[in-house]
């Protein structure tokens, strides 16, 4: 790195919220299965005792000689869903207390991967999965689920939507003395990706390796700073220039990444998949992508012209992350998780930004409608339509995109839930004509792949 480069990155630590947000170590288990339970489990905890029990102290290790914070280390295996597969729905709960145990043990956040890809339909063990996960999600701290049901390629599978829209009112249920927060840690995607670093759609995919790292790097406030910056200097700085103060921006933010992602992979032996370059915002004030959009000229998020701006930061943060590393992937991108950002919570409490205004975002964003607080009493029905237009935006552009809901028990729109720590707060978005697409959802099976995924 030049020193510019060097004393650039030091100001973005120290006054504008740079951080590696997540070295996440992938592991392989699917070499545990076995036909007994419990001894599948004793083989997951050996085998993360292995490869996961250094990954902390070496995270703190490389961040103190470096000064860049990692504020999470998380884990993401290969799909429980397959690891389980013969032991029913029972053996599933038995296999999430392992990882949890495992969490605790080796002092890791969150674990990712009990996942179940049904795009084109369910296996027996998918459906055994999935039952499961009311009390995985209940009765475990550090597990988190991942259901894909839409692909480009195959389409949207109805019947695993509709199911989706069930086991979130259950799982929201099962857990309503904490607001519903179970769901907090289900994501429903469409074209998952198998490298993502972020949860709560951490996986371990088939093609990666046996154990490797993935680093999820955010500064939102670093982009909001370089922008007021070049603002300061000159007031009539067009669009295009602020695409390209974004890129050189995020290619600085990514080469930090993948500095601290190949030190952490030599400790670890472990070899070293990817940077994600994704603008995750966290409650805390200046470290906003709504504050972004707000620098950018949009007085009122939600207004007219926030996708525009959006599709703007997405686009910038992508090539500069591309230009600075030939191993970015993940998601990166700007992700809009509404009880995450206190712009964007702010923004749904003043009633500036709603539910259709989230969904035209998320055709240009990076994830889809996250971390969503939505009335108790909205039916699974509903639930089930909101899921199947958001995949439908991830199906035709041929893009991940993901719902990550909660029904908050109890509570109306308009309300105030929070869920505390990174996990934000916000009021409750109104979700309106509630059961008016029921007979729709209710039909099931698939809607087909579009044309464009055909002749590819």
């Amino acid at each position: 790195m030049r020193s510019e480069d060097i004393l650039s990155t030091i100001r973005m630590v120290r006054q504008e919220n740079l951080d590696v947000r997540t070295v996440t170590l992938g592991v392989n288990l699917l070499d545990c299965a076995a036909p007994d339970i419990t001894q599948a489990c004793e083989k997951i905890r050996q085998k993360l005792r292995r490869c996961a029990a250094r990954l902390v102290p070496v995270c703190d290790d490389i961040s103190n000689k470096y000064g860049i914070p990692i504020v999470n280390k998380r884990l993401a295996v290969s799909p429980i869903s397959a690891v389980g597969a013969a032991h029913g729905e029972t053996g599933f709960l038995q296999l999430a207390r392992a990882l949890d145990a495992a969490c605790q043990e080796t002092r890791i956040d969150l674990a990712g991967g009990f996942t179940a890809l049904v795009q084109k339909g369910f296996t027996a063990g998918e459906h055994a999965l999935l039952r499961s996960l009311r009390r995985v999600l209940a009765e475990t701290s550090h597990v988190c689920a991942s259901v894909n049901v839409a692909s480009t390629k195959a389409g949207i599978n109805m019947d695993a939507v509709l199911l989706m829209g069930e086991l979130v009112r259950d799982i929201a249920q099962a857990t309503a003395a904490q607001n519903g927060f179970g769901c907090a840690k289900l994501v429903i995607f469409a074209n998952i990706p198998e490298d993502n670093p972020f949860m709560a759609g951490a996986y371990l995919g088939y093609g990666e390796p046996d154990c490797v790292i993935n680093i999820g790097v955010s500064g939102p406030g670093v982009i909001r700073r370089a922008l007021e910056r070049a603002l300061q200097a000159d007031a009539a700085l067009d669009l295009g220039a602020m695409a390209e103060e974004i890129k050189t921006t995020a290619f600085r933010v990514t080469r930090v990444g993948e500095l601290i992602g190949r030190e952490v992979a030599a400790a670890l032996n472990a070899e070293f998949g990817i940077v994600d370059l994704s603008l995750a915002p966290t409650p805390k004030p200046g470290d906003s992508i709504g504050e972004i959009l707000q620098v950018m000229g949009i007085d009122a998020i939600g207004a007219p012209g926030t996708t525009a701006a959006l599709a703007l930061l997405n686009d910038a943060v992508k090539k500069g992350g591309l230009f600075a590393s030939s191993s970015v992937g993940g998601l990166s991108g700007a992700f809009i998780p509404v009880c995450e950002d206190s712009a964007l919570a702010a923004a749904v409490a003043a009633r500036h930004l709603s539910l259709e205004k989230l969904e035209a975002m998320t055709s240009v964003c990076s994830v889809g409608l996250d971390m969503l607080a939505v009335p108790g009493d909205t039916d699974a029905r509903t639930l089930a339509a909101i899921i199947a237009d958001e995949m439908a935006i991830g199906v035709v552009n041929g893009k991940t995109t993901a719902v990550r809901i909660i029904p908050v028990p109890g509570k109306r729109a308009g309300e105030f839930v929070s869920f505390g720590g990174l996990f934000g707060a916000s009021a409750l978005l109104e979700v309106r004509q509630c059961g008016a697409a029921r007979a729709f959802v209710e039909r099931g099976g698939r809607i087909p792949a579009p044309l464009h995924s055909l002749n590819n």
